[in-house]
């Protein structure tokens, strides 16, 4: 049964145009909120609001690069002239170059940098002062559980998903009394385009994938939809008491502590498994 537990919330959510990100923006579409699809990709952000609306929801494509400031503020101000004040921000949109340290290039490390972690600031910093006004918000990071283990062949991307955690931890701190509560979901091993792309990029991508499922205490891979429930939860008024929380949504692989050991051998193949999401 829908319980429609967004009804009345205007939602932007970054990274949008498929994945998790799609998932999340669906999902919240069918609890009532109104939402905007943010995505570097203008086609995958329209085709995301075709299909809330052809299931009766309220969005509004926002082609967007995140790592660019006018880009962001534009796309916020759209947001809040079609519904009104944003009250839920999820900062989802990523890139992840696959690679050991030295198998990075400058130019990947930038831009993952740019993407996961000056582009959160960006959208933040453009939505918080109309929550401050409202006195209400709820802010999600999407972390990672690559940012709390040691994994092995995504060393840049672990590294902004570490940071996302702690970004959302210190900005609880800094508005928890302003009626803003930010927390931060750090997913496990998801059946998503990123781990599709991720796989690919192995020398021996069925035997990998295999390992994914194998590596979770709980034994698969976890689904979009488990994700986005956890985003719900935290959107929703019933995570009232909730802020400075990092939700560890991954079968079990936090206790584990393991990943497939098969970084990919050339760099250049790597690249393949940069995306926005």
């Amino acid at each position: 049964m829908n319980l429609r537990r967004l009804e009345g919330k205007v939602a932007l959510v970054t990274g949008a145009g498929g994945g998790i990100g799609k998932g999340i923006a669906v999902r919240f579409a069918a609890e009532g909120a109104q939402v905007g699809v943010l995505d570097i990709n203008p086609a995958l952000c329209q085709a995301v609001v075709d299909e809330i609306q052809a299931a009766g929801g309220a969005g509004l494509a926002l082609p967007c690069d995140i790592s660019k400031e006018d880009q962001v503020q534009a796309a916020v101000d759209k947001l809040a002239a079609a519904f009104g004040t944003i009250t839920v921000l999820v900062n989802n949109a990523a890139v992840m170059p696959s690679g050991r340290l030295h198998e990075t290039s400058p130019e990947d490390f930038d831009r993952c940098v740019a993407v996961n972690l000056r582009g959160t600031y960006l959208v933040s910093r453009a939505v918080i002062p109309g929550m401050l006004q409202a006195r209400k918000g709820s802010i999600i990071h999407m972390s990672s559980v690559t940012g709390i283990l040691g994994l092995p062949g995504i060393a840049a991307y672990s590294m902004t998903k570490g940071g996302l955690a702690a970004l959302a931890r210190a900005m609880s701190t800094d508005y928890a009394r302003l009626g803003i509560r930010v927390n931060s979901v750090s997913p496990g091993t998801i059946d998503s385009p990123m781990l599709h792309h991720f796989v690919a990029a192995q020398s021996n991508p069925e035997l990998i994938r295999k390992a994914f499922d194998d590596m979770h205490p709980i034994g698969r891979v976890g689904t979009i939809e488990e994700v986005a429930n956890v985003f719900v939860f935290l959107a929703s008024d019933e995570s009232s008491f909730v802020t400075g929380a990092n939700y560890e949504v991954d079968g079990g692989l936090g206790v584990k502590g393991e990943q497939p050991q098969d970084a990919p051998a050339d760099h250049a193949k790597a690249k393949e498994s940069v995306l926005e999401i």
